[in-house]
């Protein structure tokens, strides 16, 4: 006599698979936002005469009857770009503060930010503590 048994068929539960598979989306959304691919590694070839650019920090006055000094040196404003060009020439992350008299306009703020933002010069304005 045959005795019929009743074979179970395998299950595969998915239920951490799918949690697994959410875990692993995460990780590569997040990897794949820290990774930069425009980024090609290389080896650069090595040389005895370079040039170290140096991290300066410019200040840049500008008065009430709006004259432009850069570090003590004065210009019109016509001749601030030029000017400011060449003085951030051989600096790796030029930043400039700004100091400006409180009696002058957002404009002439905006004049000179906007020569800054042309050259790519970080500017940082000087105030004073309130009080």
């Amino acid at each position: 006599m045959k005795i019929n048994r009743k074979r179970h068929k395998p299950h595969v539960f998915v239920d951490s698979l799918s949690d697994i598979m959410f875990f692993l989306l995460l990780f590569f959304l997040i990897v794949s936002t820290v990774a930069n691919p425009n980024v090609v590694k290389i080896l650069l070839p090595k040389s005895g005469n370079t040039e170290v650019l140096s991290k300066k920090q410019i200040t840049l006055t500008i008065t009430e009857d709006k004259h432009y000094f850069i570090d003590k040196q004065e210009y019109n404003f016509n001749d601030l770009e030029n000017a400011l060009q060449e003085v951030t020439a051989n600096v790796t992350e030029p930043t400039i503060m700004l100091r400006l008299d409180k009696a002058l306009t957002i404009q002439d703020l905006i004049d000179v930010m906007s020569i800054g933002a042309k050259l790519k010069i970080k500017m940082v304005l000087a105030t004073d503590k309130k009080g």
